[in-house]
């Protein structure tokens, strides 16, 4: 039996716009910075891209600099900046702020300084998504990007973190997105690229990739694609809920992101639940993929309240426009039929 692909927020499959773009670029030798005719036909390519990416995040007229990923965006975006966060803030943007801010037991993270505070629009262990308010400093949005409708340009956040791999792009490409007017220090130096922001020179193949991603992802978004997918998400939530454990649907009845439902499972954990679907063929997981092989408690689910048992035993299921309804169930009455030895054994 063939496997099914579960895990969509730890990265998605590569669209084929995104591949047959990379395909292409591989054919152009230029280097973006050379100023004679290869080198203009690379820069062209690489604008393009950019405004593809833009006109999808609803960035016109912003600066998008381009990195190798969220992780650095959010580092170029935060280092030597007094910011504070939440515990739900992924990692590579928690370790630069400060993680002060409260959260409810309905994930909304209480904030009191916009200017100050790095919010993610969507959590990728939860879902949930986050009521933004007016002038935050920075946004990671890279969960949200190409599955909910957003305009970097209305939220009236000062800088956006997104990257390739979560919208159907390739790995190792990303973001930040800067208001107009505003700049930061460079990190990576040696250079002028990207504005002077990023030194080294462009991956122009995973950036052709990125931007034919992003055009695809936001016509997928206008087309209802996730709205069906939504639909999907609720029929796997009703299926294991049918299953007549005492488990925990996390964020159920909150805004969410479409496709994915966070599962706790009281008595068993996380680790073994993802282990136990894997050796079933199902690919999900215990959490953010950056965390993962790290035995502990979810410490997005500790900071909304729930004991660091609970918080240990929680899976992610993401799912995507590929996914099948017949899939879902099938993964569904196998987790409970490996719920129900668990649960015997304890008995």
């Amino acid at each position: 039996m063939s496997r099914v692909y579960l895990d969509w927020n730890a990265t998605t499959p590569l669209r084929p716009e995104a591949r047959a773009a990379m395909i292409a670029a591989m054919e152009v030798s230029g280097n973006p910075s050379s100023v004679h005719r290869e080198g203009r036909a690379a820069k062209a390519l690489m604008e393009k891209a950019r405004g593809q990416i833009a006109a999808a995040l609803g960035a016109e007229g912003a600066d998008l600099v381009f990195t190798s990923g969220a992780t650095e965006a959010a580092a170029l975006a935060c280092a030597g900046r007094d910011l504070v966060c939440a515990e739900v803030e992924h990692e590579a943007v928690a370790a630069w702020c400060a993680p002060v801010l409260a959260v409810e037991r309905s994930g909304r993270v209480v904030v009191t300084e916009p200017g100050r505070t790095a919010l993610q629009l969507a959590n990728s262990e939860t879902g949930i998504v986050q009521d933004l308010p007016e002038g935050l400093a920075v946004c990671d949005l890279t969960q949200g990007f190409g599955k909910l409708p957003v305009a970097f340009n209305w939220l009236g956040c000062g800088m956006g973190l997104v990257s390739a791999h979560k919208l159907g792009g390739p790995k190792g490409i990303g973001a930040l997105v800067l208001r107009q007017g505003l700049d930061v220090a460079a990190q990576m130096r040696g250079g002028g690229q990207e504005m002077g922001r990023r030194a080294g020179t462009e991956n122009l193949i995973g950036i052709a990739g990125f931007g034919a991603a992003a055009e695809a992802a936001a016509k997928d978004l206008a087309d209802g694609v996730w709205e069906r997918v939504a639909e999907l998400r609720d029929v796997l939530d009703s299926a294991l809920s049918a299953l007549g454990f005492e488990t925990i649907s996390v964020g159920k009845g909150a805004r969410r992101l479409p496709n994915t439902l966070c599962l706790i499972a009281p008595g068993w954990k996380g680790e073994t639940q993802v282990m136990a679907m894997d050796l079933a063929g199902f690919a999900v997981s215990a959490g953010s993929a950056c965390s993962s092989g790290k035995v502990r408690a979810s410490r997005v689910l500790k900071a909304m309240g729930f004991d660091e048992g609970l918080a240990g035993q929680a899976i992610r299921v993401s799912i995507g426009p590929d996914s099948r309804e017949e899939d879902l169930l099938r993964f569904a009455e196998s987790w409970g039929r490996d719920y129900r030895r668990i649960l015997a054994r304890v008995a």
